[in-house]
């Protein structure tokens, strides 16, 4: 078993790298490849494809072997088990060799078709261009989720990170490595991305639909993803936790002193309203329980990046360079 290393593992040093995170894609990786091959072969002077699998219980790692036998611009990066898509993203991120790096789902819900657009958008003088889902072929349930996370995630965070852009991108050599050197073990991409400067664009595309399969990001996935964005951008959570408790002590501290006043001066005997009292207590407990526990996932945080601990580690390469590490 091989741990990652940051020593990019390519000798060769091509135009443009697409590094794609694989989770059970075994019937989209083919026509991924195909368009991929078809909209960039005209437009830089070289590529290559990385693909990362993250744990794929199906056929995945057979598929894209044989694609990379036949077409060694494919390469492959085989993780020891699921890290989760940001890790396998960051993995594909530091053995990436190309002067401009593409960061793209294998679903194919991110066109192939608009890069030849993005890249001659990069070519400007920009340093970033991302992509900024302007449709998407989901559930309205789902359009409205992502909606309302990013305007959360804009009133919340401490950077710009624009609303409804992705991972999906093109960026220079220079912002890669800047993203490479960062250390951190929870991460939040094009947060991580938007927080680094540089000169950034977005770049408006319609977003399909899944080519086939069923996705692997569950709702549970998708809420941890969201609180990764606000824990690691933002600290008012932990700001409005003081407030509301400094504003409900403020409260007690005037109605407790209401009834004081009140009982001395003789104009109450007794205090009726033992269910109200009961709604109150419980309504009180569970502010704090859920303080305590947004104080917890900022500690859990904090006790993820002291272990020190790889990000990640690689079972497997193919096209790369082989050596231990």
């Amino acid at each position: 078993m091989t741990m990652h290393a940051d020593n990019k593992s390519d000798v060769r040093n091509p135009e443009l790298s697409i590094v794609i995170p694989v989770y059970n894609s075994a019937a989209i990786f083919p026509e991924l490849y195909r368009r991929l091959s078809e909209n960039l072969s005209d437009i830089v002077s070289g590529f290559e494809i990385i693909a990362v699998l993250d744990g794929c219980v199906d056929d995945s790692y057979s598929v894209i072997h044989d694609v990379h036998i036949r077409d060694s611009r494919v390469k492959l990066i085989e993780l020891s088990r699921n890290f989760g898509h940001q890790t396998a993203v960051t993995a594909g991120l530091e053995y990436a060799a190309g002067e401009m790096v593409v960061i793209m789902d294998d679903d194919l819900e991110d066109p192939p078709e608009v890069l030849p657009a993005m890249i001659a958008r990069l070519k400007e003088g920009f340093d970033v261009v991302y992509g900024i889902r302007k449709r998407r072929k989901r559930s309205i349930m789902h359009r409205i989720g992502y909606s309302l996370f990013y305007r959360i995630l804009s009133r919340l965070a401490d950077v710009s990170i624009p609303n409804d852009a992705g991972d999906f991108c093109v960026m220079r050599r220079r912002v890669v490595d800047a993203l490479n050197s960062m250390p951190e073990k929870n991460r939040f991409l094009r947060g991580l991305r938007a927080w680094s400067g540089y000169r950034q664009a977005g770049f408006e595309y319609e977003r399909g639909g899944r080519y086939a399969g069923k996705s692997g990001y569950g709702l549970r996935k998708y809420l941890a993803l969201a609180f990764t964005g606000i824990a690691s951008f933002s600290y008012r959570p932990l700001t409005f936790i003081s407030l509301a408790g400094a504003m409900i002590a403020s409260a007690s501290f005037f109605l407790g002193s209401a009834f004081i006043i009140l009982k001395v001066a003789g104009l109450i005997f007794d205090v009726p309203g033992w269910t109200s009292l009961a709604v109150l207590i419980l309504f009180l407990s569970g502010i704090q329980i859920m303080t305590t526990g947004i104080i917890g996932a900022y500690i859990a945080r904090i006790y993820e990046e002291v272990k020190q601990r790889p990000k990640y580690l690689v079972n497997r390469l193919e096209g790369f360079e082989q050596e231990e590490r």
